[in-house]
């Protein structure tokens, strides 16, 4: 099978095209063949560091969508031709490549609406949105939320998904992703670097703060938010914060450091609710497997919006 490895930790350029043998799946295992991934941040990060014992010779990509092709002899719940969505865990290869082998029980049916293509950009980012939203977040209706970072391909789920949780939304972006955030369900846009969002939010609540801020953008964003966030409110962040921290104490704000879990049931929940079209993928551009060093190199600069999506063979 035709995969993408880095032949070292490094920049964009140490990935290479390469033939592989098709993987077994054991007992409780599909082998699946992939016919979309995506890039994530956390894809360049391990790409450069090495995290994980993702060295040279190793595959990455971190979501896929595809159909089973073969199921391991103690899988009862899903079938060859399936069509199925996912995220790999970092145990072993990731979904650069033609097949991969994923265990049964983090994968889910793919949404009937959804091409590969889309499906794809869900698993990973929209699993990690849903952690942080609904379930450490525990946004309720007639809540409020800030989340940073809002047109990105985590924040861009989290916005959709507060909206439809029936909390009012404060959202954080680059000016030019603001109609796209409003688009999505944001109920106020804040420009970054043009407008102060603490300033904003005070203004708006009265000073009363808001229950919830989602940080996917890093800095020292958690410690600015703290202020603005009601007493026995909650922050969740995905990137490592800096700054000080103190003030959340003093405050009764718990903060919470949230690394992706792979659960089904995450991946069910998003699969109905994008069949019901209450929310959406957003994808900013679509590229070839072969592609995935300018897809990284894109994702690095930052300033897009959404998901870079790969197609694997044939996928639509």
């Amino acid at each position: 099978m035709k995969a993408m490895v880095i032949t070292a930790n490094g920049p964009p350029e140490v990935f290479q095209e390469r033939e592989l043998p098709v993987p077994e799946p054991g007992p409780n295992q599909l082998l699946v063949k992939v016919y979309a991934t995506t890039v994530n941040p956390v894809d360049y990060k391990i790409r450069r560091s090495g995290a994980f014992g993702y060295g040279p010779g190793s595959v990455l990509g971190f979501d896929a969508a595809g159909v089973v092709e073969k199921t391991g002899a103690a899988v009862r719940d899903f079938k060859a031709q399936d069509e199925v969505f996912y995220s790999p865990d970092f145990s072993g290869p990731g979904a650069y490549a033609q097949y991969h082998v994923v265990d049964a029980g983090i994968v889910a049916p793919k949404p009937a609406n959804l091409s590969f293509l889309e499906a794809a950009a869900v698993p990973l980012a929209g699993m990690t949105a849903w952690d942080a939203i609904v379930e450490r977040g525990g946004l309720r209706v007639a809540q409020s939320v800030l989340i940073h970072g809002a047109s990105g391909g985590v924040g861009s789920w989290a916005t959709q998904l507060a909206h439809a949780a029936g909390a009012y939304v404060f959202a954080v972006c680059a000016a030019p992703n603001a109609a796209l955030v409003r688009s999505l369900g944001a109920d106020h846009v804040i420009e970054r670097n043009q407008l102060d969002f603490a300033q904003v939010v005070a203004q708006e609540t009265g000073g009363r703060g808001v229950d919830l801020v989602f940080d996917c953008f890093g800095g020292d964003l958690v410690a600015r938010s703290i202020a603005i966030v009601k007493p026995m409110g909650k922050i969740v962040t995905i990137v490592n914060p800096s700054g000080e921290l103190s003030l959340a104490y003093r405050r009764n704000v718990s903060i919470h450091f949230e690394f992706l879990r792979r659960d089904r049931d995450f991946l069910l929940a998003l699969q109905s609710l994008l069949e019901r079209q209450v929310i959406k993928p957003v994808i900013s551009r679509v590229l070839t497997l072969e592609d995935v060093a300018e897809a990284h190199r894109t994702l690095e600069k930052g300033g897009g919006f959404g998901k870079i999506v790969l197609t694997v063979g044939q996928g639509k």
